[in-house]
């Protein structure tokens, strides 16, 4: 990626930053108090109109928070910016935009909002990765910052730098609090909130949803002939599999072992027949372990539909949980007919 190429700087590590961004998970996210706060800090202290925090992605630049600026977003071509992120350990300083080679043809300077004083401190990471900046603004030239105000923004970007890092670790908590380890997919507690959730909705609407249940079957076999490996492995290719079957919108989650769970949004019975039959197909497709081996499992699947007589998320449970022993004793029975030889 040359800078020739385009309309604005790009850093020599620009892919690492740009990683660094995404790392965050904060782009477009909803205001934050905290930001917010730091922002009329800033903006106070500083005594200008405008103070943004923000965060510079491949081509955008989002604001976090902001305070005298209307738009949400500008784009990397029109954000100011995208140079303060080309030094890392400095402060960006333009007293003057007019009298400023780089930013005096700069369309924030040339057209509203007629910028003539511009000051970001970039935000860095714990790797030395500049993802954004907090930055002032004013229509009105400064003379520039003294040693003491350049000390104070750095520490306030500091602060800001912090805080983002502090809410990618809390998002990372929760995901993890949320998740299964071994397959990525939800573990039974998110499982559980999204019934609830489901419920009170259905409730409300009496829109139909279903609890399907499955437990896998010839599990124990592969774990006991090949290894918990093996198991391990049949697992997160059959957590794919489910994947790759459930809808947009449905919640998938493993409970532990060989068994897992969807909360079937917006469908009935009917629709979750569908469900499991191609869940069935897929699942029972032979698979192929890291080992070169090739094994089989199948899948029960029992299910328990929404009406109006349901009276608590226990009652769907509890369906669906007998739905799935019947499915797996009769599939048992089955697989105990085919070894003996009786057809």
């Amino acid at each position: 990626m040359a800078d020739q190429e385009l309309s604005h700087p790009v850093p020599h590590n620009e892919v690492q930053r740009l990683q660094a961004v995404h790392r965050l998970g904060l782009m477009d996210s909803p205001p934050d108090a905290d930001l917010d706060a730091l922002c009329r800090v800033a903006a106070h202290t500083f005594g200008v109109p405008a103070a943004v925090i923000s965060l510079i992605d491949v081509d955008r630049q989002c604001y976090l928070a902001r305070v005298g600026v209307d738009v949400a977003e500008l784009t990397r071509e029109e954000s100011p910016c995208a140079h303060a992120i080309m030094s890392p350990d400095q402060i960006l300083v333009v007293p003057d935009t007019t009298q400023d080679p780089v930013f005096a043809k700069h369309p924030l300077v040339v057209d509203e909002p007629h910028l003539r004083f511009y000051a970001g401190a970039p935000l860095v990471d714990a790797e030395g990765l500049a993802v954004g900046t907090l930055a002032l603004l004013d229509t009105t030239p400064h003379t520039g910052l003294s040693e003491g105000q350049a000390e104070a923004l750095h520490s306030l970007a500091q602060v800001a730098s912090n805080l983002l890092q502090s809410r990618r670790e809390h998002r990372e908590l929760q995901h993890l609090a949320s998740t299964d380890h071994l397959t990525g997919l939800a573990n039974r507690a998110q499982f559980n909130r999204a019934l609830e959730v489901e419920l009170a909705h259905a409730m409300r609407t009496g829109e139909p949803f279903t609890v399907v249940y499955m437990d896998l079957d010839g599990f124990k076999d592969i774990s006991d002939g090949f290894g918990h490996g093996a198991g391990d492995e049949v697992l997160r290719e059959v957590a794919n599999r489910l994947s790759q079957q459930v809808r947009l919108g449905d919640v998938l989650a493993r409970f532990g072992g060989d068994e897992f769970g969807v909360v079937m949004r917006h469908g009935g019975e009917e629709s979750a027949e569908i469900l499991a039959r191609r869940i069935v197909k897929s699942v029972s497709t032979p698979i192929t372990l890291s080992s070169g081996d090739t094994v089989g499992v199948g899948i029960s699947v029992g299910m328990a539909a929404y009406n109006d007589a349901t009276e608590s998320v226990k009652a769907l449970q509890e369906q669906a949980e007998q739905a799935l022993y019947e499915a797996k004793r009769l599939n048992e029975q089955r697989w105990k007919m085919f070894v003996s030889g009786v057809r």
